[in-house]
């Protein structure tokens, strides 16, 4: 007789689903939180099947599925997601879960999808479909704030208004939030060209950007259209606005007002019709205090503001995410990885990420290139140091004055890493170039023996 786990918050749904499963042959065992249902996983009672609830109180959906792979491999997972939440069991299905199924569940035909999962071994047929790309399936995250910003970029991408400005710190996924509002808006089928404005020599970057008449200069032997040209009726994501030249910035405040702009050389105006989307991990309004941004350019791209959260905001995004990677990654190197363990899950979410969704995507894939194992590990991810709250840092005797202070926890941090960059960062929250910067701003230098490393 199979046995089946029901691990359910809600204790009417519990309810229903044990006496349903029980009326239909099968031995049932229920548990309302992910900690207690693991115990009975790990009790020794052998369970068939597990069917998990998105809503635990103590564990998210990706991470009870990671847990249960590891405490019983063998075992069936399904998860139950409400109908509007249908993303969760998409990526429920790439952390190992064999299937997920809808809320409210039918308890009449509860036995039946378990019965088919237990039999045949393979997704269940009747079910509602799986958002495609253009409904933002790739951007993975349930965070608070990931679904404010996909709120927004939804609206956005309807909007007729076409300038666009996402602002935040370098790796939060600027590029790929750009893409997304492309694909979801009416000019999908149509050019999306991406730049990076700080790649380019303002000359050059001009050239690419508005193209060039023949005889325009020494090596302009015929005519070129440029990047705003080929991209007509389609999207231009300028990354890395804030680096574009104050000279360049009053050429493209024109094109963003009219529409129209002139080839390098040329004398009549070219009328395109694009989105302008700019992302920058600059302060804009600083910049323009400073005197290094057009102040009417600002104005004219933030007219469709979107601010992208850090990772350490959004922590309940990183086990999906690496999750996430984690599948790109064992399908490229072609390695059985599944999952992450325990251990890991806690470094990884303990882990600051100064380098955003971009260092933890560098992460995994190190660490699925390295694993030896079905699992990551905390030292397979290469975070196996102390977090802050285990090391112990003093403070400085005598008077507590700040800049004493700071220089005293860069220094210990330094010495309890070798003057690894990253480590020490690590260990006080800041990233590489930061304690660069601490480290000639107080003169810091390595003992005897120490060495420096990048």
């Amino acid at each position: 007789m199979k046995r089946i786990l029901v691990v359910e918050n809600d204790e009417k749904g519990r309810s229903a689903a044990a006496q349903g499963l029980t009326n239909a042959g099968f031995l049932v065992d229920v548990a309302s939180t992910a900690a207690h249902g693991l115990e009975l996983l790990k009790a020794g009672s052998h369970h068939d099947l597990v069917l998990v609830d998105d809503q635990l109180s103590d564990a998210g959906p990706l991470e009870v599925v990671a847990q249960i792979k590891l405490a019983s491999p063998r075992t069936i997972i399904i998860v139950m997601t409400a109908f509007s939440n249908i993303r969760v069991g998409v990526e429920a299905l790439q952390c190992g879960a064999a299937d997920y199924m809808t809320k409210p569940v039918n308890v009449d035909a509860l036995a039946q999808i378990v019965r088919h999962a237990l039999t045949a071994g393979a997704p269940i047929t009747e079910r509602p479909p799986a958002p495609s790309p253009k409904d933002g399936d790739s951007l993975v995250g349930r965070s608070e704030p990931m679904a404010r910003v996909r709120a927004l970029m939804e609206r956005v991408a309807a909007s007729p208004i076409s300038t666009v400005l996402l602002t935040g710190e370098s790796g939060t996924g600027k590029d790929l939030i750009a893409k997304e509002i492309h694909t979801q808006s009416p000019r999908a089928d149509r050019p999306f060209v991406n730049i990076t404005c700080s790649a380019l020599p303002e000359a050059l970057l001009e050239s690419e950007l508005f193209g060039y008449e023949a005889g325009a200069f020494t090596s302009a032997a015929r005519q070129k259209k440029g990047l705003l040209e080929l991209a007509d009726e389609g999207t231009v994501f300028l990354d890395e606005i804030g680096e574009m030249a104050l000279s360049l910035q009053a050429k493209l405040l024109r094109f963003t007002e009219a529409r129209a702009f002139r080839r390098v050389g040329g004398t009549r105006d070219v009328l395109v019709d694009v989105r302008v989307i700019a992302a920058t991990n600059r302060d804009l309004a600083d910049e323009v205090a400073k005197g290094r941004f057009r102040e009417d350019l600002y104005y004219r791209l933030r007219v469709l503001p979107i601010h992208l959260p850090p990772l350490r905001e959004r922590k309940d995004d990183i086990i999906a995410l690496a999750q996430h990677f984690i599948v790109e990654f064992s399908r490229a190197f072609n390695k059985r990885v599944v999952g992450i363990d325990p251990s890991a899950v806690e470094r990884l979410t303990a882990h600051t990420w100064p380098g955003n969704v971009r260092e933890l995507r560098h992460t995994i894939e190190r660490a699925v290139l390295l694993a030896e194992g079905e699992y990551l590990s905390a030292t397979d991810c290469g975070l196996g140091d102390p977090t802050p709250s285990e090391h112990a840092f003093q403070l400085p005797t005598g008077g507590l004055v700040l800049s004493d202070v700071e220089r005293s926890l860069v220094h210990q941090a330094l010495q309890a890493t070798g003057w690894n960059l990253v480590r020490a960062g690590r260990l006080l929250g800041l990233n590489r170039d930061q304690i660069r910067y601490r480290i000639e701003k107080f003169g810091l230098v390595p003992d005897t023996g120490d060495h420096c490393a990048a």
